[in-house]
């Protein structure tokens, strides 16, 4: 029988940090899942921005 509870995978919403220092309008932002008990600082993978048309680190935001 499958465990029940409350789980360790989370969502999480990753965003551009590059965007918002450029002052453009606009964001981007990624949906992404992470396992809080293996990873409990802040995710940070790098991601294509479509505004600035270039690939990005993305970081996780609460």
């Amino acid at each position: 029988m499958a465990k029940k509870g409350k789980g360790n995978r989370v969502q999480v919403i990753l965003e551009c940090t590059e965007h918002k220092e450029s002052g453009m309008p606009g964001t981007s932002r990624y949906i992404s899942t992470k396992n809080r008990k293996n990873t409990p600082e802040r995710l940070e993978v790098k991601k294509y921005n479509p505004v600035l048309k270039k690939v990005t680190v993305h970081r996780e935001i609460k």
